[in-house]
């Protein structure tokens, strides 16, 4: 495990106190490919395994899940699943596992309902309602269709909804969006991100997309040909310059938690709420009100202002103190960071709007967030 990782996951184990641990030592040889892993995760809520194509994040899972044949130490909790040097190799599928893959593997012969019930009755004991899941996927107008009949976003609705009712003790998800066009993955996104306080299994969720990680999940692990190369709160790791060379190119931005205050269904906006101040946002009813969310805000749809606009058709406006501010000299831009409420807000602004508004660091200064700019 890297320093940077033993940080991030020492920073991580006290904010996850208490909840299940998932160890990994592990190695796994796939041709040209080594994947090699050492890391302890605190399995609460949902974490991010992130990184390029080709980095390792599938082989990670399946290993996990017992696919691979590797070799190491997989352990949840007390429970051991792998430990080659004791001689303990435990099968997939007696591994309380659910994974869901990028296709929806559904059985084609069977109805809707009928793959859920299947799910449920393989069930172990304390497995959420059949009704419930039903509830929280909103698929109760499917339950009579055939798979053929569904779109993308259905069959991904109905997978997840069969890997909930089995009840495993650990929810593994690859890339169950990268087969979706924008428009399904919007839809089935709220769904995702209300699943940790709807029923609590704790998750491990594969992407290589930023957006997708940035709104799902509260840590996040980064692999890179193989390796670990870091670990800890998803805001932390996506702000590391380092993490944004290794994953490819990452648009600069900064993941900020924010509580959700209320909806509102005639303006269609979720209303949340930084530090004290507002943040309206595309409608999202999949988060309740009281309920933390995670807000990606890209560094080139921040403005700056050193008085507070009036007239504006710009709804969020952020007070802050101006932090960080360095010129690209090769450029004609200027990278600021803001503290707001003790959240970082990153501005992208040309170097003459800095020169012309005085800006300096230790000044207070305005942000200004176009709602639209968020990820509905």
């Amino acid at each position: 495990m890297s320093a940077e990782s033993r940080d991030g996951a020492a920073t991580v184990a006290a904010a996850g106190a208490g909840a299940l641990t998932l160890d990994i030592d592990i190695e796994l040889p796939l041709g040209n490919f080594h994947l090699q892993c050492a890391e302890r995760l605190q399995m609460d809520g949902v974490t991010a395994v992130f990184g390029p194509s080709g980095a390792g994040k599938s082989a990670l899972l399946r290993s996990i899940a017992g696919f691979e044949p590797a070799s190491g130490r997989v352990a949840l909790g007390d429970d051991v699943w792998l430990d080659t040097a004791a001689g303990v190799r435990v099968p997939a599928h007696r591994r309380s596992v659910g994974y869901m893959f990028q296709d929806a593997r559904l059985f084609p012969h069977l109805s809707v309902g009928g793959n859920l019930r299947y799910a449920a009755r393989r069930a172990r004991g304390g497995a959420p309602s059949f009704d419930d899941v039903v509830a929280a996927l909103d698929l109760a107008a499917l339950l009579r269709r055939r798979p053929s009949a569904l779109s993308g976003g259905e069959r991904q609705r109905v997978a997840l909804g069969r890997t909930l009712l089995a009840k495993p003790a650990l929810l593994l998800l690859d890339e169950p969006l990268a087969a979706l066009d924008s428009a399904r993955k919007a839809d089935i996104l709220p769904y995702l991100e209300a699943l940790p306080a709807q029923f609590g299994m704790p998750t491990l969720y594969v992407s290589h997309a930023i957006d997708e990680v940035a709104r799902l999940a509260r840590r996040t692990l980064v692999l890179a040909q193989g390796r670990a190369r870091a670990f800890g709160p998803t805001a932390a790791v996506l702000q590391r310059l380092d993490v944004q060379s290794i994953a490819g190119p990452i648009e600069a931005s900064v993941v900020v938690q924010a509580r959700v205050e209320r909806h509102d269904l005639h303006y269609r906006l979720t209303w949340l709420e930084l530090g004290g101040q507002p943040i309206a946002t595309p409608l999202n009813e999949g988060l309740a009100p009281g309920a933390a969310a995670h807000v990606r805000i890209r560094a080139r749809d921040v403005a700056l202002a050193t008085e507070r606009p009036r007239a504006l058709s710009i709804r969020n406006v952020f007070a802050g103190r101006l932090t960080e501010l360095v010129a690209e000299a090769d450029s004609p831009f200027a990278e600021a960071a803001v503290d707001v409420a003790g959240q970082c807000l990153r501005a992208r602004i040309t170097r003459a709007a800095a020169d012309d508004l005085g800006l300096a660091e230790g000044m207070n200064v305005y942000a200004l967030v176009k709602s639209v700019s968020f990820d509905a």
